[in-house]
């Protein structure tokens, strides 16, 4: 009996993920492990190896046909097939069918929800909000998910939005520090220091100085920067709390 064999630039892959990027008028496509996608742009896995099936671009998965090394150098000026591979992999769509696509979106709509109640507080009371308030707030706004970012970087975009749109009162929850700097130090760098916080607990001047100060997350860097440098490393800030609320949740 002949026997048949399968062409050498074809590869037929199955229980596949396929990510598309359509460039230079051609379409590629890599091969990679179901539920992988998402952990590699997410950060969560690491190897490669664990996320494509091969380190090779097809011109169509399905069909199994590799794409043409002509058409490569012509879209992305090189043939580097496990770096192409990377840039589909981060720039691609990853194909899924509309119930999976809808899951998808609903999974991530819960998770930046989730990020942004770890984070923010109602600027008064200074209390946490309920995760579905934060749900409802996005809805309201209409708050369009982007599948190529991880939930944090949306989060961030979601407090900026909620902010600008006045859909719901909210801030980030504050962070507390506290601040020691010993002797002529403590008096070079106490009025920047006071600058920079949102405000001030405690600022006492002894032999050191302690101060005791709530400052945005954001600042922590420019603080913990600040002391180092001013007091030549002798300064100490040290975090009590890495966000600052009060019990129980916010209502309406």
């Amino acid at each position: 009996m002949s026997k048949i064999n399968q062409p050498t630039n074809q590869k037929r892959l199955t229980n596949v993920a396929v990510v598309r990027l359509k460039k230079a008028g051609k379409r590629f496509e890599i091969a990679c492990y179901p539920n992988k996608v998402t952990q590699w742009r997410n950060k969560i896995e690491t190897d490669i190896d664990e996320v494509l099936q091969t380190q090779k671009v097809f011109s169509n998965v399905s069909k199994g046909e590799f794409a043409k090394m002509a058409d490569l150098k012509k879209a992305f000026d090189m043939d580097d097939e496990p770096e192409i591979c990377k840039l589909i992999l981060s720039k691609g769509e990853l194909q899924v069918s509309e119930k999976e696509r809808a899951a998808q979106l609903d999974g991530m709509f819960r998770d930046i929800a989730t990020v942004v109640a770890d984070k923010c507080v109602h600027p008064v009371t200074k209390r946490p909000y309920p995760v579905t308030m934060i749900e409802k707030s996005m809805r309201a706004m209409h708050f369009s998910i982007k599948p190529t970012k991880n939930a944090k970087q949306q989060a961030l975009e979601v407090i900026k939005q909620l902010k600008e749109t006045e859909t719901l009162e909210i801030q980030r929850a504050h962070m507390k520090l506290r601040i020691t700097v010993p002797g002529n130090e403590g008096k070079r760098v106490r009025e920047s220091i006071r600058k920079l916080a949102l405000q001030v607990d405690e600022d006492t001047f002894d032999d050191d100085l302690e101060m005791t100060i709530l400052v945005d997350p954001g600042s922590y860097r420019e603080v913990s920067d600040l002391v180092s440098v001013q007091t030549r490393g002798k300064g100490q800030v040290d975090m009590i709390s890495l966000k600052e609320v009060q019990e129980g949740e916010e209502t309406l």
